[in-house]
């Protein structure tokens, strides 16, 4: 019977083994294409004759074409902000669900259990009206509809988690504090 074990081990490692070098071999791929000197992404070899920084170089120097660090500019503002702006909205919804208590409590936490059941893809053509009729979708209001949309959608359902902390934490603690001031 322990033999069976092992045999059955080994079958299963060496099958994990192929799967993980499938699925690194692209990132390899691409790794290695980035760094290679000629141009173009096909070659006739994998591993390429010679390595060089140059690709990286023009792509934050030359703007003509691709504005890259632009690009890279406004989706990092966009991340903070919204990173920022969810993380206070999720904390917020999951705490008032875990310690208030109000009459609309229950049917608000099951909207929100269904609401979280359809894909977001769904409101996009109301969610763009209601920006245009705000007059978000217009110059440099786009990128505050953009932290608007994202961190509205980030807390649909991912309070539910936050709320199960919120609910493990004894409410002697939150008396304490107010007691401490």
């Amino acid at each position: 019977m322990k033999t069976k074990k092992k045999i059955q081990n080994i079958v299963i490692h060496v099958l994990l083994g192929i799967l993980a070098f499938i699925w690194v071999l692209p990132i390899v791929w691409i790794i290695l294409t980035a760094f290679r000197a000629g141009k173009g992404a096909y070659a006739g070899t994998f591993i390429p004759e010679s390595f060089t920084i140059t690709n990286f170089t023009r792509l934050f120097t030359e703007t003509t074409v691709f504005d890259f660090p632009r690009w890279f500019a406004n989706t990092f503002v966009i991340a903070v902000f919204t990173c920022i702006l969810s993380t206070f909205y999720l904390v917020s919804i999951a705490y008032v669900m875990s310690r208030l208590r109000f009459r609309s409590r229950k049917p608000l936490l099951n909207l929100s259990l269904i609401l979280g059941m359809f894909p977001g893809f769904m409101s996009m053509i109301a969610t763009y009206y209601i920006l245009k009729g705000v007059g978000l979708t217009q110059g440099a209001w786009k990128m505050v509809a953009l932290v608007l949309v994202y961190s509205g959608g980030a807390s649909i359902l991912q309070f539910y988690v936050a709320k199960g902390f919120f609910d493990t934490i004894p409410k002697a603690i939150d008396e304490a504090a107010e007691v401490d001031g």
